[in-house]
């Protein structure tokens, strides 16, 4: 009999996932930690019950959260990643050659071990950049003491439960707009607003009054059940935003990046968003 992994992130619908063969499981000193393979997506990695990330789609993800900030940013220099622990993030990151320095706040360095050793082909290369400052701590508590200045940052957060919980604050915002840059971008992963609305809705509320330019876009990540992924967007500046497209295209080009999901139109067409996402967020 084929033995499944049942989600549990909703209350009346769920998704679920054959087990081909259970790699590791473990309860870290926060969470419970499972990897499992399955015979379409790969290995998979779920905390709390809940799909983080597979091998099948990931690069759907790291690739939105990273690309589009720091491409239209067009200069960054140093770009902060708060969660992340499967090095995803930082490997899409470290592709920008003109980054001086990726810091990668990580709470669990379970997460990162564990990942590093069974999901290598996400982001264990990450791990032995030299350009890559990791650091195991609490990000809400790293952002609220940092004396250091970002072009970018990223949250990589869980979904609003758990250790994750305080990465959706408008404290936690506050905290990450005193450590950009003049012109800093910051992008939230913010769920499935199809499932998720309140998710949505309070990420939108508080960005919006801490960041003169607040927006969202939108990716499908097959193994998110419910449609599209949000992604927030916060900048003092409305520049980076409305960067042309044949300018994007030029950046995309003098990176030099190889890509599977992200494209200089894409990133345009992202920003455009369904009538009931745009209601949302109060657009």
């Amino acid at each position: 009999m084929t033995e499944w992994f049942n989600e549990t992130l909703y209350k009346d619908i769920a998704q679920r996932f054959a087990v081909a063969k259970v790699i590791f499981r473990e309860r870290t000193g926060h969470q419970d930690l499972v990897i499992f393979e399955n015979p379409v997506l790969g290995r998979i990695l779920a905390l709390d019950g809940v799909i983080q990330t597979t091998e099948g789609d990931e690069f759907i993800y790291h690739e939105m959260l990273t690309h589009v900030p720091i491409l239209a940013h067009g200069r960054a220099r140093r770009v902060l990643i708060v969660g992340g622990g499967d090095g995803g993030m930082a490997r899409e990151a470290l592709k920008h050659r003109a980054l001086e320095r990726v810091t990668m706040v990580e709470i669990d360095r379970g997460v990162v071990d564990l990942c590093a050793t069974h999901i290598p082909s996400i982001g264990a290369a990450a791990f032995k950049n030299p350009r890559l400052d990791l650091v195991i701590a609490d990000g809400a508590a790293f952002v609220k003491s940092c004396d250091d200045w970002f072009d970018v940052i990223i949250i990589d957060s869980t979904d609003p439960q758990g250790p994750g919980a305080v990465l959706f604050t408008r404290e936690f915002y506050q905290d990450c707009k005193r450590c950009l840059t003049p012109g800093g971008i910051l992008v939230t992963q913010n769920g499935v607003p199809f499932l998720q609305p309140d998710e949505l809705r309070g990420t939108a509320a508080r960005l919006r009054g801490l960041f003169a330019d607040t927006a969202f876009y939108v990716a499908a990540v097959p193994s998110y059940y419910g449609g599209f992924m949000a992604f927030g967007w916060g900048s003092d500046s409305s520049d980076a935003r409305r960067v042309a497209p044949d300018e994007l295209a030029r950046r995309f080009a003098a990176a030099a990046i190889d890509t599977r999901y992200y494209t200089p139109a894409l990133h345009v067409g992202s920003f455009a968003l369904p009538r009931f996402i745009e209601r949302l967020t109060g657009g």
